[in-house]
């Protein structure tokens, strides 16, 4: 399914430029599709930019990275994609840079660690477009029945999901580490215990100690004192355990505002905390971005630049992020959410994106060892396996994959 989106134009633009942008669709339906929020984009800019014309193509995500690829490939690049990543186009010299394209006051005003996760060899060619974060979720009245508090250790955690399993809780803590997205799940476990899948000069170190000793828990732990329900966490899907939540099955689980969202809509009473650690709450929280990025095939530096002034400006920030339950990519749109009472549910999750670690989207290695990571990841915590040698196969990849680059 494509849509295409023309904008109406106004003030007599003599639409001399036709910028081209191919978006993303995040809704879940056609009530909520992204295609309403891009027509209005489109009006309010030409209504003030005569003489630029703005024509979007919105794509679903199963289809618009390969779309968008190929439309490079035919040399048929857009002025402006918004997809999910951005480190290969900007290594093969397709992409403007921030510094090209936007005001000062514009590229000054993203979150310094956005920022920071948008550059490929110390310059930004990746713009954040809308963010997210992750924090361990728990079911409120389930915890209060096991007559448990909110878990704040690692410790805790395995303590509360022996009480919750004792309690007939079908997942005391879900675990999906399927193919789905398990990625995400795993940079947060190694988060919190002080690893991560990049060490402080930016090499891959998936096979660290830190990381290697968050695995060897998780299995000794949870997964081999049967903790994380009847699904292997190999086999569980994050969409899985989601839905298990919002059905009231789940005791704990690592979620996002999303979540939040459906999980209060089918009465489920969320409580909130930043990932558990070995010796206490870890100031370390994932984030996840997507991105957006100006190609210079049909040189339309200006254009680009005049458009995305427009684009992130808080009104336009703020509606996006409100409609899909996302967290706004500046400082000033994060301090207007933070200051309105009707965002007081999403002020945790703010707070956490000031400190979120990302991916490591600056590498164009990060899709093939992404890949390594949810096929073998699940691995790590079967009956029998050593986390130390799974970590060490997508390690291998992770140099592979580098060095092919």
């Amino acid at each position: 399914m494509t849509a295409t989106l023309s904008g109406c134009g106004g003030g007599g633009g003599s639409g001399d430029v036709t910028l081209k942008l191919v978006a993303a669709d995040y809704g879940t339906s056609d009530a909520n599709k992204s295609d309403t929020y891009w027509d209005g984009i489109a009006r309010g800019f030409e209504a003030s930019h005569p003489g630029i014309k703005v024509e979007v193509t919105v794509l679903p995500w199963t289809d618009i990275d390969r779309e968008v690829a190929k439309m490079v490939k035919d040399g048929k690049a857009p002025d402006i994609a918004q997809i999910g990543a951005y480190a290969d186009y900007a290594k093969a010299g397709k992409l403007y840079s921030a510094n090209e394209m936007l005001s000062i006051p514009t590229q000054a005003n993203f979150l310094p660690k956005l920022t920071d996760a948008g550059r490929v060899n110390r310059i930004q060619y990746g713009l954040p477009f809308v963010a997210s974060t992750r924090l361990l979720f728990y079911n409120k009245k389930i915890f209060s029945q096991a007559g448990l508090d909110a878990p704040r250790t690692w410790n805790d955690i395995a303590a509360d999901a022996a009480a919750l399993e004792r309690a007939g809780v079908k997942y005391p803590l879900a675990l999906p580490l399927g193919p789905e997205e398990s990625q995400a799940e795993t940079l947060m476990w190694m988060l919190s215990g002080d690893g991560g899948y990049t060490d402080d000069a930016g090499s891959y170190d998936i096979d660290s100690q830190e990381n290697i000793t968050t695995f060897t828990w998780l299995k000794s732990h949870l997964v081999d004192k049967r903790l994380v329900g009847p699904v292997a966490p190999g086999k569980l899907n994050r969409a899985t355990a989601f839905e298990a939540f919002t059905k009231g099955q789940v005791g704990m689980l690592n979620g996002h505002p999303t979540l939040m969202e459906e999980a209060g809509q089918r009465g489920v009473e969320v409580g909130m905390v930043p990932l558990p650690g070995l010796d206490g709450p870890s100031n370390r929280p994932m984030g996840v971005a997507d991105w957006i990025m100006g190609f210079k095939q049909n040189d339309h530096r200006k254009e680009i630049g005049e458009f995305f002034d427009f684009l992130f400006t808080d009104k336009n920030i703020i509606q996006f992020a409100d409609m899909y339950d996302m967290l706004p990519v500046t400082d000033s749109a994060s301090a207007a959410m933070e200051d309105d009472p009707q965002y007081r549910a999403l002020r945790p999750f703010l707070a956490a994106l000031s400190q979120a670690e990302f991916y490591p989207f600056g590498k164009t290695s990060w899709a093939k060892v992404s890949e390594s990571i949810k096929e073998n990841i699940g691995t790590a915590v079967e009956p029998g396996a050593s986390p130390e040698a799974v970590l060490g196969r997508i390690a291998r990849d992770a140099t592979a994959a580098e060095a092919a680059e």
